[in-house]
């Protein structure tokens, strides 16, 4: 395994062409007042795989692809099920 850096995150758009956006969530405890706190960071990451809204991937850092997209999705961590247009749910 190599030393690039992979995090983790939910799809939240995927209108562009090869290219989605993820939300990345990390907890942690304010050093003053030791209350949880979340913090949320969009990112934009190369996609040849097909990721839907609502899947959870892993991305790994690579080299800047555009202007904004500096991840690609590495694999589909977890797939939520999506309904199609008859009403059917895929698994």
């Amino acid at each position: 395994m190599n030393k690039r850096r992979r995090i983790t995150g939910v799809v939240t758009s995927n209108k562009m062409d090869k290219t989605v956006v993820v939300e990345t969530t990390r907890k942690f405890r304010h050093p003053l007042y030791q209350k949880v706190v979340t913090r949320h960071k969009h990112v934009m990451a190369h996609d040849e795989i097909g990721c839907n809204i609502g899947d959870e991937v892993r991305l790994v850092e690579s080299r800047p692809i555009s202007k904004n997209k500096r991840w690609v999705v590495e694999e589909i961590t977890k797939q939520l099920e999506h309904a199609t247009e008859s009403g059917e749910v895929e698994g």
